[in-house]
Parts: structure tokens; sequence; C-alpha cells
């Protein structure tokens, strides 16, 4: 741990500890001895099937057929063999073969024979790995299974003789007693909370487990009061996480009401909560911005959660809880990232981008962060974390956040935040002709002696923003000579628009695909187009461009530069000189 603070030292101690209790308990359970007392001693019933919100496709059905199971970017044929023999080509693509998520797909295809197909491949599954597997029965895969179990029971059961519906049962009953004893070994955050609420689903829907009823709920109450933050936000601060827990609770609060029990309030509450925050990261296109995790914006899943929305009210302007700000002026929408790494438990997956933005103007989205991959996300998501992926400033070309890089921790802990922003401080001021927010972080303080602060201010009108970023030394009024102060402000470009340098090179022409046109000015300071990546793609990652301004920090404190809509006609416009904005935006 060469390198750390004692408090970074202590963090991460606390968290290895928790990880080796929890991966000793899972080996203990796995020892052929205890798994006996997980053994059901009776056959249970259904009694309802809870709703399955995620999106299928019933043309899958005749690959999965043909014993080809693509997950995760992998593909891997069976080739007459079952695929739980098969060796998995990547952990992501065991969890997706696992989970049994892909069982949708066969429901969809609503046949006899993919009726047939599902059963076989339960009734393999329970073969294979019905006692124990090292993967397959990790808590968050295993609840990831016991609901899609619940959920696709009638295409599972449909047509079941008898000895197959009581395979089945009791080898549900006995994934769901391992998981009542495990669950709060999953890792922190959204696969947590997914297990307890499998747990609640099986009390639910099965007989002879309404007696957990009552535990389930204290437990699950707890984890969503402490996971679901005030102003509706998930506590990993990834706009992803709240998709894929509300794709999981609007059933539930549906299975309480079948089942004629009134669903907790905390439950209710959060879902109202979460609601408005849906709307809050949404571009006039329907796609999410992309922070700390988030990929691809799947339209149908989005129409199916916001089918529940019934208050359909405005978003939210500021989120202080999530640390995201939210600013609308005319068809112009910017949404920034203004707050601090999530806790070091549950940073697994979050991004270096404070203060970063994304720009949309009606359906056409212009500045955006590099996001994520729908599949083979590993391959990307060190570099998608850093702070060069988003569209903000970046110091010396390291990111606002260290991750942890240390080759032995990085095997058992992954690659959590260790240290970063701790000090942000924003503020917003609504004028009759603009918004302006102005933030801060500390994130380069203790490495580089700087301050990076950046201003936004938003026309009502919905033509024009401008932008400021200063540089401000933590000591003193200058930098420190012995500190390397080089800087790179980033915009990143959607990979539909289109970029032309100006010719004087201190600006751009922006072109997008409904033909209208913006300009990007820098004034004083010269700009450099280069190549970018826009991962989140909904056919993968795609050639971008992006938009960089170069510079010193002891030389140039302060960069200024705007976005503004030339025309929505003509094919081209001059960037006017005189176009000064209404500097400073920040106090010096």
């Amino acid at each position: 741990m060469a390198g750390l603070s004692i408090g970074e030292r202590a963090k991460l101690s606390m968290l290895l500890g928790r990880r080796t209790l929890r991966s000793v308990a899972g080996r203990l359970r796995g020892h052929p001895v205890v798994r006996l007392s997980f053994i059901p001693r009776k056959a249970e019933r259904l009694l309802i099937a809870p709703q399955d919100l995620r999106t299928a496709d019933g043309t899958r059905a005749s690959e999965i057929y043909a014993g080809r199971f693509s997950f995760a970017g992998k593909v891997v044929i069976s080739d007459g063999r079952s695929p739980f023999e098969v060796p998995p080509p990547s952990e992501e693509w065991a969890a997706g073969l696992l989970g049994f998520g892909w069982l949708r797909h066969l429901r969809a295809a609503e046949s006899g024979i993919t009726r047939a197909n599902a059963r076989a491949l339960v009734d393999e599954w329970i073969a294979v790995q019905g006692s124990w597997d090292s993967i397959g029965w990790q808590p968050e895969i295993l609840a990831r299974r016991i609901t899609t179990w619940l959920s696709q029971a009638p295409l599972i059961l449909h047509d079941a003789d008898e000895q197959f519906y009581r395979r089945f049962l009791r080898s549900l009953v006995r994934q769901v007693r391992y998981l009542r004893h495990t669950a709060i070994e999953a890792r922190d955050g959204v696969p947590r909370l997914q297990a307890l609420i499998a747990l609640a689903y099986a009390a639910l829907c099965m007989s002879g487990q309404a007696r957990h009823l009552r535990g389930t709920i204290k437990q699950l109450i707890t984890e969503i009061d402490r996971q679901i933050l005030p102003d509706g936000g998930h506590i990993s601060r990834n706009p992803g996480a709240m998709i894929e827990l509300l794709l999981d609770l609007l059933p539930l609060r549906h299975a309480f009401a079948a089942r004629n029990i009134a669903p907790p309030q905390h439950l209710n509450n959060a879902i109202d909560r979460m609601m408005p925050m849906m709307r809050f990261f949404r571009h006039g296109d329907g796609s999410f911005a992309h922070f700390n995790g988030m990929g691809p914006t799947l339209p149908d899943i989005m129409a199916a959660i916001l089918a529940y929305d019934d208050a359909r009210g405005a978003p939210l302007s500021n989120a202080p809880h999530s640390g995201y700000q939210r600013v609308e002026g005319g068809e112009m929408l910017v949404l920034m990232d203004a707050g601090s790494p999530p806790p070091i438990n549950i940073s697994q997956e979050a991004h270096a981008g404070c203060l970063s933005f994304e720009l949309s103007h009606g359906l056409q989205r212009i500045v955006v962060n590099c996001g994520l991959p729908g599949t083979n996300r590993e391959a990307w998501r060190q570099v998608a974390r850093a702070t060069a992926a988003h569209s903000t400033v970046a110091f010396n070309d390291t990111s606002s956040c260290r991750f942890l890089e240390s080759g032995s921790f990085k095997h058992l802990l992954g690659t959590p935040i260790i240290g970063g922003p701790r000090d942000i401080q924003v503020s917003r001021e609504d004028r009759v002709d603009a918004v302006i927010l102005r933030a801060s972080h500390d994130g380069y303080a203790d490495r580089f002696k700087v301050t990076h602060q950046r201003a936004l201010k938003v026309s009502t009108a919905g033509m024009r923003i401008d932008g400021e970023d200063l540089f401000l030394s933590t000591e003193g009024d200058m930098i420190p000579q012995d500190v390397a102060d080089e800087f790179a402000v980033r915009f990143h470009l959607h990979p539909a628009v289109k970029a032309n340098k100006l010719t004087d090179g201190h600006g751009a022409m922006l072109m997008l695909p409904n033909r209208d046109v913006w300009t990007f000015n820098a004034y004083e300071d010269h700009v450099e187009l280069e190549e970018s990546v826009y991962l989140s793609g909904p056919d993968g990652p795609r050639r971008a461009v992006q938009i960089v301004i170069y510079g010193r920090a002891r030389k140039i404190p302060r960069v200024h530069w705007s976005f503004a809509l030339a025309t929505q006609s003509a094919p081209s416009a001059a960037r006017r000189r005189g176009d000064e904005p209404e500097l400073p935006l920040s106090p010096t």
C-alpha cells in the first residue's frame, strides 16, 4: 500500500477484511457437509409469478435452441454439450448464463419447442450445478437466477410433469435458503439490494416462505433507505443503477398487491423519489447522460419503467444528494456532475468525471462523456473511468480520482476509488436571461496544488452556453514552480456531430444531424480536434471527435469558451469575435 495516506490505508484494510470474511464464509458454506443443511425437507408450490419488465427478443430463442449462447460480447457454441459444462470465456459471460435472464427470450418466442427447451436447460443446471458451483452460487448471481425462475415459472412449468415440478421447486427452495444466509455477503450496492429483493419475491411467491416475509422486509427497508438517496438517486451515483433497481422494485410492489399485502411505505416512497430522477438524467432523445458507469439507454426498458410514472412531473433541477445539476433553457439542456466519489466499498465502477457536463439541444446531443458499452465492459472500464474520458479538465494527464492500482489488492478488491475530490462547492444563480452554475473541486489539490473551478452560463433562450475554467493555486497566488501545471480542457462530441476547425485556430464549427450549425469559440486560446471514442452507442463503441484546449495553468489561469447556435438552416456561419461572454463568470 505504498503511497497511500493513513486514512486510505485504513479504509482499504476494512474493505479487505470484510471481503476476506465473506470469501471464507462462502467457502465454508460450499463444503458438502454444510450444504446438506440447505436441502429442503419437502417441496413447496408457487402461488404467483412476478412480472418481468426487462426487454425480451424472441428471435434469440432459435440461437439458444441451437446451442449458441451469447453474453457480454462473447459467444459460446455448446456443440451438443450442456452449456453448464462448458468452460466460461469470462466471468461476465458466466454471470449472464447462470443468471438465466435469457429465459425471457424463450418465453417471448412462445412455442412448445421453446418451453421444452427452457425445461431441459433448467433441468441440466439442476443436474450439473444444482448442488454447488463456485460461480453460480455467488449471492448476486444466485439472486438473479431466483428472480428469473420465479418470473419465468409460467414458461418453465407449462405442461411440465409432476417429477420435474418437484425437482424445480426443491431446487428453488434450496437456493432461496442459501441466499437467505448469504445475501449480506453480496457485493455492496445494487447486487446486495437485488439479493434482498429476490428474497422478498420468494416470500411472496412461494408457499411455506411467508414466515420469512417480516424479517426480509425489515432488511429490505434498511437497505433501500441506505442506498436510495433523498433526491431519488442511488448511492453509487450511477444513473443506470436506478434503472436496474426499478425493473425489480416495480414488479415487487405489484407482487405485494397480488397477495393482498400492503407494500412497505419505504418501498413506495423510494419508487416515488426515483421516478423524477429518471427524467432528470434524460436528454431530449430519451438517452440518459453518461455519468459514473451509465451505458446505452434501451428505449423499450425506459418505456416500460416510465409507464408506471403516474405523476409525470417536471424533473428536478438540483439533485444535491446525488451530486448533479440540470439546467434547461428553451430546447437546450445541460447536465453536470458536481458530486464527490461514492463510498470506497461501492466505488468499484465509479468514474473520475467531477465537473464534467453533457449538452443537448432538442433531440440532438452535442457534448457527451464517453460512457460504457453495453457488452464487454471490463475491456473498456478503466479507460472509461478516467477523467480524460469526460468533458471536463484533466491535469497532467491524470485523473481527478485515484484508483487502486496495486496488483494483489486489485485482485481482491477490484479497482475502487481510494482518493478524489472531497471539498466540492456548488452554487446556482437563476437570472431572467440565464442560469449560472459555479462549482469547484479539490481533486488535484494534494498532487498539483491547484483547485479547478468551472462556471457555466446557460441562456434561458436555449441558444448559447458560456463556460469558464479557472485554476487557482492552493498555496498563495501562484502554483509552485516545482509542480507540473499542464491542463487539457476536453469536450467530447457525440459521434453524429461533424466538426471542422476554424481557420484562425480558436474555434470549431459543428454540424448536427438535423443540419443545425453550432460554433465553438475558445476566444484567445487555440483548440485542437482529436479522435475520441463514444462507448455507449447502441451498436457498440463508435469513433468520435473531441475538442481540446491545452495550456499551462501558471501561464493561462483562466480559459473562456462557448457553444452557440449559429443557424438552424444555413450550412455554415462565421464566428463573431465580438460575441464575448459576460466575464468573469467565476469570482477571482
